[in-house]
């Protein structure tokens, strides 16, 4: 039989979790510096860190645990708990930001300012395993993971740093994945709570609080889809101009004379920004002269002969001087004899037959 905490175990859990003491102030405070450091350093091992030190994910529970069961005083204990994390994490950032004044970014930043729907898809799951391991003691170890899945920190830092550099935009986009990422654990713990323990089942559908946390978590499927789709558009675009990229380079390389065997084609790239888009071809040749303007124009015009689109080519040749001594042919190496063969190991006709027994042999 599966062990389950019990209701007043469970009721004392959460309201442990949703108090804003000394222990949830310094981690609150140590996740912060790291994730800034992180992000400041352009670190993912180091954010990921800040993931695992931060207590956000105890108060967001247990505020779900509060809708559910209709107390209000606990709802607003664990937010104001988890209020407390968020300002200072901002606040804190913000000065690291004005203190460092990083001109340029890193990855680990910019990779936060534009969520979409698969960050909410992630939130949801991470809120549901989070309140499932409450609920099962069993699964306690998988709050690590989902702490590591869905984060809450590093955007709010992330918000912070590029609010102190004046970048508003990006800022917003980073705190839109903050409230993505707290709606979102909050929806999937209110649904994973219902599911789990068949007193707090009845919250789900009558009380006005949960319903208005799905609703607004609902919301956000309108900024998240522009987002999502946007992504889908340059995921394709990407892969329709690597496409033509290898077709090309695989042309000039295979298919003609000029690029292919006179010239060395060291590299190809081309900018899409220009119209037509421009192809830089770079080529290795020992001739100076190689290839000539009118040898470049025929390329340019095999290359348009089969794409959708006009292109303009452009060669950047490199002189390349090949030295070597000269060295004498090997002599032809002389025909090995013929290897005899062996006799047969058995005689290709069968053996003589025996003599008859000789007939009326007398008795001794």
């Amino acid at each position: 039989m599966e062990l389950t905490p019990s209701r007043q175990m469970l009721r004392r859990e959460f309201e442990l979790e949703s108090r804003c003491d000394r222990d949830f102030l310094v981690q609150s405070l140590a996740a912060s510096l790291i994730a800034s450091l992180g992000l400041l350093a352009n670190s993912a091992a180091v954010v990921i860190g800040a993931m695992l030190v931060a207590p956000w994910i105890l108060p967001l529970r247990t505020a779900a645990y509060a809708i559910l069961r209709g107390r209000p005083r606990l709802l607003s204990q664990a937010l104001l708990t988890l209020a407390v994390g968020v300002a200072s994490t901002a606040v804190l950032s913000a000065a690291m930001g004005l203190l460092v004044g990083l001109p340029i970014y890193g990855s680990e930043v910019m990779a936060r300012t534009a969520p979409n729907l698969l960050d909410l898809g992630i939130a949801l799951v991470a809120g549901a395993v989070a309140s499932y391991a409450k609920v099962n003691p069993r699964t306690v170890s998988a709050l690590a993971g989902t702490a590591i899945a869905v984060a809450l920190v590093p955007p709010v830092c992330t918000s912070g740093l590029l609010a102190a550099s004046g970048q508003w935009a990006l800022a917003g986009g980073a705190a839109l994945l903050f409230v993505t990422n707290l709606l979102g654990i909050l929806s999937g713990g209110l649904i994973t709570l219902a599911l789990c323990r068949p007193e707090l089942s009845q919250g789900l559908r009558h009380r006005r609080l949960s319903l208005a946390s799905l609703a607004l978590t609902a919301l956000l499927l309108i900024p998240l889809s522009g987002s999502f789709l946007n992504l889908i558009r340059q995921a394709r675009k990407a892969a329709a101009l690597h496409q033509v990229e290898q077709a090309i380079d695989a042309s000039l390389r295979n298919e003609t004379i000029t690029l292919g065997q006179k010239a060395d084609l060291v590299g190809l790239r081309i900018d899409w920004t220009q119209n037509p888009p421009l192809i830089r071809a770079l080529v290795q040749v020992s001739q100076p002269d190689l290839p000539t303007a009118k040898q470049v124009a025929a390329v340019q015009q095999f290359i348009n002969d089969r794409q959708p689109i006009r292109f303009r080519l452009v060669v950047q040749r490199s002189l390349v001087d090949v030295v070597g001594p000269e060295s004498a042919p090997n002599p032809q190496t002389p025909a090995l004899p013929a290897r005899p063969v062996p006799p047969e190991p058995w005689p290709l006709e069968p053996p003589p037959p025996p003599p008859p027994m000789p007939e009326n042999v007398p008795a001794p």
